[in-house]
């Protein structure tokens, strides 16, 4: 793993969080995307080498959702970034990680990504990210 690609927050309304976190850091989200696999609309802001990811659900089916419903905002997960994640996948499985997804998925902000179960890591949902080569 090479750094802490960012924070995942879950948060009710977007548009209101994105204003806070622009009021926070100094500056606007760079980008804002939604990813209907994930039934989520997201906004990425820097914060220096990394970045921090705000996440509202757009069906009541989305883990996010679900997560709010059931833990209120907050911090979702913390992402991992990673040279090669089908490798990396293999090697934290067999040391004893359970993973949430067996193939790594397209993610948001141009990524690969796969999810570690959060009673494998402290209670912590951990994300692996991995660049999408153009």
């Amino acid at each position: 793993m090479n750094k802490i690609e960012h924070l995942g927050i879950a948060v009710k309304n977007l548009e209101a969080a994105n204003e806070i976190y622009t009021k926070l850091l100094g500056y606007q989200p760079y980008k804002t995307e939604g990813v209907a696999s994930e039934g989520v609309n997201t906004s990425f802001f820097t914060c220096g080498e990394s970045k921090i990811e705000l996440l509202e659900a757009t069906t009541k089916e989305s883990p996010i959702a679900k997560f709010i419903e059931k833990r209120g905002e907050g911090i979702h997960h913390i992402a991992f970034s990673v040279v090669d994640i089908k490798a990396e996948m293999c090697r934290l499985e067999k040391e004893g990680f359970v993973l949430l997804n067996q193939e790594p998925k397209k993610g948001a902000d141009n990524k690969l990504v796969a999810f570690l179960h959060p009673k494998s890591s402290n209670g912590v949902l951990v994300e692996l990210c991995q660049d999408i080569a153009e």
